[in-house]
């Protein structure tokens, strides 16, 4: 799974960037005003790898935030790739967790491909689980629940996204379990790969 590449910018399109990582060129398909360099200039995307039958998918965000919300927009029935990228393309990520939480349908409706019914259905899918991945996005800034350092934080959800869980599970755990203020990225992933486990149980 990739979960993040770090390269410099080869090309440029409004809604794909091309990043050469030790000569290997990734084409990673971005939101129209995703905050991506000048060519020749160094990028960290955090990545989502959207794999079918016929082709491997690379969606790119600058924010580990954004990312999260994308893959969160992706459980909802019926929502793709495209259709989570226009989303976020449309609106900011708090913008969207708003929306959701608040059943704002003219502001869900404002989003290319998304009618009443889908909105509908965000709203009803998705209502209970956008205040994890803002929990999240707090401790990506510095805030949240936990007084680890952001670079813990990182450090922890990163190690769980390659330990193949994905975003929105990630997102859950490090929520669920920062009021506990781990002492370290260490000890914040032990927790996380408890109640992992919990929940996997749980729904086994």
């Amino acid at each position: 799974m990739i979960a993040r590449l770090t390269g410099t910018v080869l090309e440029r399109t409004a809604t794909a960037v091309v990043v050469d990582v030790r000569g290997v060129g990734y084409l990673v398909h971005v939101t129209p005003g995703a905050d991506v360099p000048p060519r020749g200039q160094e990028v960290t995307l955090h990545t989502s790898l959207q794999v079918r039958e016929d082709a491997m998918t690379l969606y790119g965000f600058t924010s580990a935030a954004e990312l999260g919300l994308f893959e969160l927009l992706l459980t909802s029935s019926g929502v793709g790739p495209r259709l989570a990228l226009a989303a976020l393309g449309t609106h900011r990520p708090d913008v969207l967790r708003t929306a959701i939480a608040a059943d704002d349908q003219a502001t869900l409706t404002a989003i290319p491909g998304v009618g009443r019914k889908v909105a509908q259905r965000l709203v009803l899918e998705l209502k209970d689980k956008v205040g994890v991945v803002a929990a999240v996005a707090a401790h990506d800034s510095g805030g949240g629940a936990a007084s680890l350092p952001v670079g813990a934080v990182e450090e922890a959800r990163d190690a769980l996204v390659a330990l193949g869980y994905s975003a929105g599970e990630v997102a859950g755990a490090l929520a669920a379990v920062g009021e506990a203020t781990p002492e370290d990225s260490a000890e914040l992933l032990r927790a996380a790969l408890r109640h992992l486990g919990t929940a996997r149980a749980g729904q086994g």
